[in-house]
């Protein structure tokens, strides 16, 4: 029983408090970004971003702590840490990848795949202790999601934009789209 107890109170190389502080700010920028995929109602919203900025976080720590191990001292492992960074990247490029879809010759899904992709990098940032990176990232997704969306309606170039009008005609004449076909 005292090697279970001992097991789980494993000592890591950076204190629990700075680990929760890592974590805890990774799920607030991925709530910051995915409040804003949320208000635009966007897939991939909320909880999606927060579960890929906390798991690309938890990657980053478990690579400091992977990287400062005694496990491995005396054997011939090499550990790369670029390797975590890899994996976060496909692994989150995937999910974003599933967010896009191809419907009536539109692309859609591609910035909110973008901001998954973005998410896990953020994520990645608060995992390695770079703060100002993350913060800084999440500021610039939030810019460009955010402010450029609105300034892309007012010059009535906005995606969603397009999308109202042609509901808003199909309202008004009964047909599905501009070319007339139901």
């Amino acid at each position: 029983m005292g090697a279970l107890v001992e097991e789980i109170a494993h000592p890591t190389f950076l204190s629990f408090p700075v680990i929760a502080a890592r974590l805890l700010f990774a799920a607030l920028l991925g709530a910051l970004i995915g409040f804003e995929r949320e208000w635009r109602a966007r897939p991939a919203g909320l909880r999606t971003h927060i579960l890929i900025c906390v798991a690309a976080a938890t990657f980053g720590i478990l690579t400091v702590e992977i990287s400062h191990s005694t496990a491995f001292i005396g054997r011939d492992v090499t550990v790369d840490p670029v390797r975590a960074v890899e994996a976060v990247t496909a692994g989150v490029a995937f999910l974003a990848a599933g967010s896009i879809l191809f419907t009536r010759g539109e692309v859609q899904g591609l910035t909110t795949g973008a901001g998954m992709w973005l998410a896990g990098a953020v994520g990645l940032s608060c995992g390695f202790g770079l703060w100002q990176i993350a913060g800084l990232g999440t500021f610039l997704i939030l810019v460009v999601m955010g402010l450029l969306h609105t300034f892309e309606v007012k010059l009535g170039i906005a995606a969603d934009k397009k999308d109202d009008d042609r509901k808003s005609r199909k309202s008004r004449d009964g047909k599905d789209d501009a070319d007339g076909r139901c």
